[in-house]
């Protein structure tokens, strides 16, 4: 089992930052695409960010220039920088991340979800 814990969340006037920590625990052999999700009540939840494990990013265009998303294999971390913040971007924000662990003497692909982490952008 590959689990997720995030932090870095929390309340922030609109045009402040924020960072969002996501820290992969397990025995894990590789990790291959991360990305960060959010959900603002009533919408569907979205994808913000994406990086590969070749540290290809892609954003949703609502955020680019602003949300830097980046990686830290060795702390098994991904992080979401979050710059100039709008009322909009008010949301429960996720992390999710692919790859391969050990378990049992085999290896296997995981597909695993943070618990969700809120932000809340104020005027």
């Amino acid at each position: 089992q590959v689990q997720l814990v995030e932090s870095g969340g929390g309340l922030v006037q609109a045009g402040g930052s924020l960072r969002l920590s996501c820290a992969a625990s397990g025995s894990i052999a590789s990790m291959n695409r991360m990305g960060w999700y959010r959900q603002a009540p009533g919408k569907q939840r979205e994808l913000v960010a994406v990086i590969t494990s070749g540290g290809s990013t892609n954003y949703v265009d609502s955020v680019k220039g602003r949300f830097t998303i980046s990686r830290d294999n060795a702390k098994k971390t991904v992080y979401l920088q979050m710059n100039s913040l709008k009322l909009d971007d008010t949301a429960v924000y996720y992390c999710q991340i692919g790859g391969t662990y050990r378990s049992g003497g085999l290896w296997s692909n995981f597909d695993s979800w943070g618990q969700g982490t809120q932000v809340t952008v104020s005027s």
